[in-house]
């Protein structure tokens, strides 16, 4: 299948092995279904070496494949499939002027995964031929689509930031005052754009070279349901939600937390000389027991207070099954890194809904307090 430039409607800002194996697959799978139109324009924003060779494989080839390996409903997956979304790939700091040409003229939607620094300009100007940051380069490409007299865009940013449509407004809004100083552009930026936040969900846990990813089968990317909101594709692991913080405290207080206490338990049980992954953790049966009685007995009961309607049963035997992922090598000392900040974001919060409903966690308790004699 061949798509054409002028059917991309979706400018994909990065090509991480994790937009190819979450936004471009669902897309890719809406197109084959013949559910939606739009196919994808990736855009490589970066100046490394290797990102400029991936991006030149995608834009020869424009299909990959994306290996789906897991466990779903207790049955062992693993099929491979080629994604089928790409209509081309430009490398910004080479193809600047066919960029801002697409951008004005064809853009819909704006996807972006730009890492946990994405967001941050430094001393960069939306005024440079090519700015650096993805903000900047964002901030120059709207700009020309305003002076163009275009209508606004639909934003839909995948970064892992809590209020990423409206972080990534403000971002671009402070360039524009600072840049260009026009009202009329902040009032197009405002009110003509719609920034959506939305949550994402998948480990893709591998790239396969050239081009292409290795993702377990669970995918959610949660979008929030806004006015005038249209959808760059129909799949069934993308849903539009009333509201995103229920699926943030869920996958924050249940996925999360099950990480920072499987790596509490394999510290404090002296284990961690012979088991070293996610998945072997899951084998080892007093922290699969402990991990199992502190869900059920002491997150579960609290978090049914404070989100009902969710299904959490559901999520955490979900959550369960991704942990013992046969084809996932999942460090535990990876989640180990930053122990006690996470644990005060992941349990602390459970703990503290758990007193206004007078419940008791002394599991969770205990990992607290565990992990505040380690600071320091």
């Amino acid at each position: 299948m061949s798509l054409a430039l002028d059917r991309a409607g979706i400018v994909q800002f990065g090509t991480s092995r994790f937009l190819l194996g979450h936004v471009a697959a669902f897309v890719g799978e809406s197109l084959a279904a013949g559910r939606s139109r739009d196919s994808i324009l990736v855009v490589q924003t970066s100046s490394r070496p290797e990102g400029k060779a991936k991006a030149r494989a995608l834009a020869e080839q424009r299909r990959y494949p994306l290996r789906v390996r897991g466990l779903r409903d207790g049955a062992a997956v693993d099929t491979q499939r080629e994604v089928e979304s790409i209509a081309g790939c430009l490398i910004a700091d080479e193809q600047w002027p066919v960029l801002e040409r697409h951008f004005v003229e064809t853009a819909r939607w704006v996807v972006s995964n730009s890492g946990d620094n994405g967001y941050q300009v430094g001393d960069d100007t939306s005024l440079a031929e090519v700015p650096k940051s993805f903000p900047g380069k964002l901030t120059k490409l709207l700009h020309a689509r305003y002076r163009a007299g275009r209508d606004g865009l639909t934003l839909l940013p995948c970064e892992l930031i809590s209020g990423n449509g409206r972080v990534l407004k403000e971002t671009v809004m402070a360039l524009a005052r600072r840049d260009h100083a026009d009202p009329d552009f902040e009032a197009w930026l405002d009110e003509r754009c719609l920034w959506v936040d939305t949550l994402v969900d998948r480990i893709v846990s591998a790239a396969i070279e050239p081009v292409g990813a290795v993702a377990e089968p669970y995918a959610l990317w949660a979008i929030q349901a806004t006015p005038g909101l249209a959808l760059p594709c129909d799949h069934p692991d993308v849903q539009e939600v009333e509201s995103l913080l229920p699926y943030e405290l869920r996958k924050l207080h249940v996925l999360n937390l099950a990480h920072s206490y499987l790596v509490d338990q394999w510290r404090h049980r002296g284990l961690s000389p012979g088991i070293s992954l996610v998945r072997e953790a899951m084998q080892e049966p007093t922290l699969r027991e402990a991990l199992c009685r502190l869900l059920d007995e002491e997150v579960l009961p609290v978090l049914e207070q404070e989100l009902p309607g969710l299904d959490l049963a559901a999520y955490r035997d979900g959550t369960l099954e991704r942990f013992i992922n046969p084809y996932l090598d999942h460090r535990l000392a990876d989640i180990a890194q930053h122990h006690p900040q996470k644990i005060q974001r992941r349990l602390q919060p459970v703990s503290d809904m758990a007193r206004r409903h007078g419940l008791a966690t002394p599991r969770l308790e205990e990992a607290i307090s565990r992990a505040a004699s380690l600071v320091g």
